[in-house]
């Protein structure tokens, strides 16, 4: 009984390491490709969500 709940609070924390891991990448990721990306293509991509999802912009 104890061997098995030892067993599955192992197995949680690797999930949450794995999370935290995934996480980290897509957030570097993003901020690469914002940081990299010209002004006016990150400003255009900015209208088409709004406009996508029903705001107004303008």
């Amino acid at each position: 009984m104890i061997a098995a709940l030892q067993q599955k609070a192992i197995l949680g924390t690797s999930k949450r390491h794995m999370a935290i891991l995934v996480c980290g990448i897509l957030g570097l990721g993003l901020i690469t490709v914002a940081g990299n990306v010209q002004a006016s293509a990150l400003h255009a991509a900015a209208h088409d969500v709004r406009h996508a999802n029903g705001f107004a912009c303008h």
